[in-house]
This record gives structure tokens, C-alpha cells and sequence, in this order.
């Protein structure tokens, strides 16, 4: 009995150990992804019938100051020969979070959930395949500087954007830009040709 007794507490000192560790893997993860990123989602839109490869694509990754492993931040696809209302990109705020090493990510004014478990993330690089629609999607990043919040208008409504503001549930904010959003198309994750 004294024996059975030993193991089961190493088992549970185990496991307690294994949970420790991988919070604190994601807090790590977390910290290297906080920033700006820029490169190429493979991203498309598709609209009208043709589709529209973005050019690069920017995310900025901030974390909130009370849950390390998740925050706020932005998603911007640029487009060089495509407008919508006199823009050539198309932005949105996004909620992230690490999970066991799992990144999710929640595209807010287009309503998308992905998730990025098949990757490498170092200083200066983000690369791997997101999940979208049960298909992989490679992404190539690589780190370019601290966040901007101001140089955007998010849904293409064009009022002073205070990350708190929307951060807090604010869910009349996260309305009026939604009105006022014309149709860009839909988003696309694809391999290129």
C-alpha cells in the first residue's frame, strides 16, 4: 500500500509539474508573438467572381496586461489593385489567445475563428500553417516593429479608435463600424497558382 501510495503521489506531482510548465510555455509564446508582423497570409478576397490576392499582410499582436497568454490587437490585408470606398487594404481588430501552444485568433468585424497549431516562432519570425475551414494554410511573417493603433480606420469607419474602447465589449462602437462597412468580398485562405 505504501508503495502504491509513493507512486500515485509522483503521478500527480507529474502532472502537476506537466500544467505549470505549459502555462508558463504560453505566457513565453505569447511574449515572443507580442508585436507587429508583416509578410504574406496567402490570403485572398473573393468578390464578383474573381479573386483578389493581398500583397502583404500586417498583425499586430498585443497582450493584455492581466492575462499574459491573450490579448487584443489588428489584422490588415493590403491589396494593390483592389479598392473598396477609396481603401486599399482591408482591417480588422482580432482577439487572440495562446492555449497549450495553440494560437486562436477571432477576426472581429468579419466574425472568423482560426487557429494556428503547426508552426515555428522565434525574435524575428513567424512561420507555419493556420487552420481555417479544416484546411491547412501556410503563413511566412517576420517581426518589423511595436504596434500603431491609430493608422487604420477598422471597418472602414473613420472615428478616433480607442483599443479599450472596443477591447471592453464595447458592442455599440463595434456596431457603428460594422454599418458603415461596405461589402469587401469574402476572405479567402488559398494556395496560389
Amino acid at each position: 500500500m505504501k508503495t502504491f501510495t509513493k507512486t500515485l503521489m509522483m503521478a500527480l506531482m507529474a502532472m502537476l509539474a506537466f500544467s505549470v510548465t505549459s502555462c508558463d510555455d504560453d505566457d513565453e509564446i505569447a511574449y515572443t508573438l507580442e508585436g507587429t508582423w508583416e509578410g504574406d497570409m496567402y490570403v485572398s478576397t473573393y468578390y464578383d467572381g474573381s479573386y483578389y490576392d493581398a500583397t502583404r499582410t500586417e498583425v499586430c499582436f498585443l497582450r493584455d496586461p492581466y492575462r499574459y497568454s491573450s490579448g487584443d490587437g489588428y489584422w490588415v490585408d493590403y491589396y494593390r489593385d483592389y479598392y473598396w470606398g477609396g481603401y486599399n487594404y482591408i482591417a480588422n481588430h482580432i482577439r487572440w489567445e495562446v492555449n497549450y501552444g495553440r494560437i486562436t485568433i477571432h477576426l472581429i468585424e468579419e466574425n472568423y475563428t482560426f487557429d494556428i497549431y503547426d508552426y515555428s516562432l522565434t525574435d524575428n519570425y513567424f512561420t507555419g500553417y493556420l487552420y481555417f475551414d479544416d484546411v491547412r494554410h501556410k503563413f511566412n511573417l517576420r517581426h518589423v516593429s511595436s504596434p500603431n493603433w491609430n493608422s487604420y480606420y477598422y471597418g472602414y469607419y473613420d472615428d478616433y479608435y480607442d483599443p479599450y474602447y472596443y477591447s471592453n465589449g464595447n458592442s455599440l462602437g463595434m456596431q457603428r463600424a460594422k454599418a458603415n462597412q461596405p461589402a469587401p468580398g469574402k476572405r479567402v485562405f488559398r494556395t496560389r497558382e
